[in-house]
C-alpha cells in the first residue's frame, strides 16, 4: 500500500472514531456521511489539487470532532468538570465556486 494511501486511510478511521464520541445527536449521520464521502471519492487522483484541498477539509474535520474529545476538553483527566473549547471565526469557509 502506497505511504498517501496509509496516511488517508489512517485519517478516515481517525475520522470515524472521532465523530463516534462526537456530542450530538446527528453522531451517527455525520458518521455515514464521512464514509459515504470516502467511498465516493476513494479513485481519485491524489495529486489533483482538488483531491489535496479535500483531504485539508478532513484534516480540519477531525481536529474539530477532536475538540470535543473527552480526554482532550479534560486535558486528561475525564473525572474533571473543567472543559474548555476555543472555537474559530470562519471554520469551514465556502469552496470556490
Amino acid at each position: 500500500m502506497p505511504p498517501q494511501s496509509r496516511e488517508l486511510l489512517h485519517l478516515y478511521r481517525r475520522l470515524l472514531r472521532s465523530c463516534a464520541t462526537y456530542p450530538s445527536k446527528n453522531r451517527w449521520g455525520i458518521y455515514k456521511a464521512i464514509q459515504e464521502e470516502f467511498r465516493d471519492n476513494v479513485g481519485m487522483d491524489p495529486d489533483d489539487p482538488k483531491t489535496r484541498q479535500q483531504i485539508q477539509v478532513a484534516y480540519k474535520g477531525l481536529d474539530q470532532l477532536g475538540m470535543y474529545d473527552p480526554m482532550r476538553l479534560s486535558k486528561g483527566n475525564p473525572a474533571s468538570p473543567n472543559w474548555e473549547v476555543t472555537l474559530e471565526q470562519n471554520p469551514m469557509p465556502k469552496p470556490p465556486e
